[in-house]
């Protein structure tokens, strides 16, 4: 039997990205044991069969360790990108003008090619072009259907295929390209746990992701243009989670419209039961430095007082110097900011109204009860997980110990707030889920001894959205004795 693995002293989730300097077997698990929850294996790099190796050595991490683990694949997305120049490289100067056209010659220091036939469609005077990570802007001032015209607002270099940006507008381009679809039809069958999609504009870009996953896998929305804040509730409510992709929104928005806009995404999230990861630049300085800068530590440290489910590592800890630091240091943030005595009442901020169902009313009373007595723990028995983020929601102050027979559900709670999700045998009765709820909760080291526990469940058990039982137990110390395997 696989010794069990405590949960983390922490609530919020870190999710690592992988990378050349992470994706070996033993950099994953030295990941994992510095604190990584999830993994996050970016699409846009690489070839397909380079991730078979990485998908695996997580799968058999979590062999080893006795714990189900999280992997999400996220997905490139459409990419703009200018074309090429005959010089390599050219300079754009304020105030002159400057022609994107489809002429497929190279091109000057007056024009370049754009392969993009939805910008042309969708652009109108005064519309804003921003290239090379927004480091270059131009307004549009005329425009036909091969010729936009554009006066530069911010110049500098330009070279060759570099990114562009058009916030002010919603493009008529399929959130999924061709190499979308071949990837994410990859990543389920390659068994990931999420898929992250890339560039969301509108809550219908969600509708072909989730036919081509099946149910095989979440869905994870990244908010990074404009377009999709001004339909957020509806992007929420058409996926499984969300990402505050900052690189990108930050490129689109001035940036001091990020934070608050965070903020937003987060309380969306929240109030519609949707887990939410804070994403990009987090420690940006430790690709380089064994130490990040105070600024990052109080970054990291807002996005867990807002109460994110999770936070995010990108180049950090998949090409960084200093991935395991980096991990690291996420964990230890999160373990100081949740210590802190104000920290239960900051993650409150955004005020929860339960849902008029008996489920929602459980979920509320049972945070409630941990709160006004000496309960240790809120154990959820699921087989979808619904009853754990309904759980998760609340943000009790308690650990949440998620038991299901479903190990695709367990893998998928690893982004969810507080919770530690176990794949063990179900329940048949209402006697055998007291039993094991007090079993698990010692075995995994959640309770002690005298100590009481708050449990979960739906009968009859095995119906998906049943949750109609909540029950309080104190724990004898026995519970063991006849104890054999739970898997």
């Amino acid at each position: 039997m696989t010794q069990a693995i405590a949960p983390r002293s922490r609530k919020v989730r870190v999710l690592a990205t992988l990378g050349p300097a992470s994706n070996s077997p033993d950099m994953i698990a030295a990941l994992f044991e510095a604190g990584a929850d999830a993994f996050r294996i970016n699409m846009s790099h690489g070839d397909q069969q380079s991730k078979v190796p990485v998908i695996q050595a997580i799968r058999a991490m979590e062999k080893q360790y006795g714990r189900a683990t999280t992997i999400l694949a996220d997905l490139q997305g459409p990419k703009l990108r200018v074309g090429r120049f005959a010089e390599g490289k050219i300079e754009l100067v304020k105030g002159q003008t400057f022609t994107f056209d489809r002429d497929s010659t190279p091109g000057d220091a007056t024009r370049v090619e754009l392969q993009h036939p939805e910008i042309f469609a969708a652009i109108e005077p005064g519309a804003r072009l921003l290239l090379d990570d927004g480091k270059l802007v131009v307004h549009v001032t005329e425009h036909d259907a091969d010729r936009i015209v554009t006066k530069v607002a911010v110049g500098g270099a330009l070279s060759n295929n570099k990114g562009l940006n058009v916030p002010d507008v919603v493009l008529p381009m399929a959130a999924l390209t061709e190499k979308d679809r071949s990837d994410l039809t990859f990543a389920v069958e390659q068994g990931v746990d999420w898929i992250a999609l890339s560039f969301v504009q509108r809550p219908e870009d969600l509708m072909e992701a989730r036919g081509l996953i099946k149910g095989q896998a979440a869905l994870l929305a990244k908010i990074e243009k404009p377009a999709a804040i001004e339909r957020l509730e509806e992007i929420v409510e058409q996926c499984d989670g969300v990402m505050v992709a900052r690189g990108d929104l930050g490129v689109e928005m001035p940036p001091e419209q990020v934070p608050p806009l965070q903020k937003r995404i987060v309380e969306v999230s929240r109030r519609m039961g949707r887990p939410v990861v804070v994403a990009t630049q987090m420690l940006e300085s430790m690709i380089k430095s064994p130490s990040p800068t105070r600024a990052e530590v109080s970054d990291v440290a807002t996005a867990i007082y807002d109460g994110a489910d999770a936070i995010m590592l990108s180049a950090e800890s998949a090409a960084g110097d200093w991935p395991i630091e980096s991990v690291a240091m996420m964990n230890a943030i999160g373990e100081a900011v949740e210590r802190d005595p104000a920290h239960g009442d900051r993650v409150h901020f955004t005020v929860m109204k339960p849902d008029p169902t008996t489920a929602d009313a459980m979920a509320e009373a049972a945070k409630g009860i941990a709160r006004t007595t000496s309960a240790v723990a809120i154990i959820c028995f699921t087989t979808s997980g619904s009853t754990a983020r309904r759980v998760a929601r609340e943000r009790p102050a308690v650990p949440i110990l998620v038991l299901t027979p479903k190990l695709e559900t367990a893998r998928r709670l690893g982004l969810l707030w507080g919770t530690h999700a176990v794949h063990t045998r179900d329940v048949e009765s209402f006697e055998d889920m007291v039993a094991k709820s007090k079993r698990m909760a010692l075995r995994h080291g959640i309770a002690k001894a005298g100590e009481q526990i708050i449990v979960m469940a739906g009968v009859p058990f095995r119906t998906p959205g049943s949750t109609n039982v909540l029950h309080v137990v104190r724990l004898t110390g026995d519970e063991l004795k006849n104890y054999t395997n739970e898997l």
